[in-house]
C-alpha cells in the first residue's frame, strides 16, 4: 500500500465518529483553517532556517491538513483528497501550454502573465461576478503580501509610480499626515495615516524588487537574534534590564551590532 493511502486510511480512522479521536472527530472547515496557515509557515520557516530535516516534517504536516479536508470533505458528500489531487493536476497542466500543448514557451514574466490571463478566464467561466483588475485576490492573506500583489496589480495597468523617489516622497507626505493626527489626537486618523505609511513603503519595496513580507521576516529574524543575545549578556553580566537606562541598553544593543557586522 502506498503510504498516502495509508495515511488517508489513518485520517479515517481518527474521523470514525465511534472509534476515532474525540479531537479529530470535533473539528471543521474553520476550526481546522487556522493550523493550515500556521503549518504552511512553519514550512517557510524550515526553508529559511535551511533545515532540511525540519522541512520533511513540515511538508508532512502541511500535507496532513489537506487529508484533514479533504476527508471532512468527503464526509459530507462534496470531494476526496483523489478529487482534489486531479484538479490541481488538470489545472497545471491547462496553465502551462507552452508545456503540454506545444505552445511557444516565452520567459518567465511572459508566463507569469499567461498565469493571470488563465486565471480570469477561469473566473469568468466559472461565473464569477468580479472580472476587473483586483480580481482574485484573497483578502485574508496576510497584510503585508495582500498590500504587495494589490499595488502589483495596479501598477499593471498603469496606476502606479514612475520611480522609487517620487514613492519616498509619499512615505515623507504619509509622515507628515501621522504627525499632524497626533497633533490633533485623532487615534482613529493616526491608525488610518498608519496603514497609509505602510502601504507606500510595500509600494516602495515593490520598486526596489524586495519582496515586503520576506524583507519583513528577516528584520524580525535579526531583531530576535540580537535581543536574545542582549539578554544573554545581560544576564551573564549579572544585571536586570530595570537597572539599566535606555541609553545604557543602546549602547550595549550597539556593540552587539558592530559584533555582528
Amino acid at each position: 500500500m502506498r503510504n498516502i493511502d495509508k495515511l488517508l486510511q489513518t485520517m479515517a480512522a481518527l474521523r470514525d465518529p465511534v472509534t476515532g479521536c474525540p479531537w479529530d472527530i470535533e473539528q471543521d472547515f474553520a476550526s481546522i483553517a487556522p493550523y493550515t496557515i500556521e503549518e504552511a509557515y512553519e514550512v517557510a520557516d524550515a526553508i529559511e532556517q535551511g533545515d532540511l530535516d525540519a522541512l520533511r516534517s513540515e511538508l508532512g504536516d502541511l500535507l496532513l491538513q489537506v487529508v484533514f479536508h479533504s476527508q471532512m470533505a468527503n464526509e459530507q458528500g462534496l470531494f476526496d483528497f483523489d478529487a482534489v489531487a486531479a484538479a490541481i493536476n488538470e489545472k497545471l497542466i491547462r496553465r502551462h501550454p507552452h508545456v503540454f500543448a506545444g505552445k511557444k514557451a516565452g520567459s518567465a514574466e511572459d508566463q507569469h502573465r499567461a498565469w493571470e490571463a488563465h486565471k480570469a478566464a477561469e473566473r469568468e467561466a466559472s461565473g464569477t461576478k468580479s472580472s476587473g483588475v483586483l480580481a482574485g485576490l484573497t483578502s485574508n492573506l496576510p497584510a503585508l503580501t495582500l498590500a504587495a500583489k494589490t499595488s502589483k496589480k495596479a501598477a499593471a495597468v498603469g496606476f502606479d509610480w514612475d520611480n522609487p523617489e517620487q514613492v519616498i516622497q509619499k512615505i515623507h507626505e504619509e509622515l507628515a499626515e501621522i504627525a499632524e493626527a497626533r497633533e490633533d489626537g485623532d487615534e482613529a486618523a493616526i491608525e488610518e495615516e498608519v496603514g497609509d505609511l505602510l502601504l507606500a513603503v510595500t509600494n516602495l519595496a515593490r520598486h526596489l524588487d524586495v519582496n515586503p513580507e520576506q524583507a519583513l521576516r528577516n528584520a524580525n529574524r535579526k531583531f530576535i537574534d540580537r535581543f536574545e543575545k542582549l539578554e544573554a549578556a545581560l544576564e551573564e553580566a549579572g544585571e536586570d534590564w530595570q537597572d539599566l537606562s535606555l541609553e545604557q541598553l543602546e549602547s550595549r544593543w550597539q556593540s552587539i551590532k558592530s559584533k555582528a557586522d
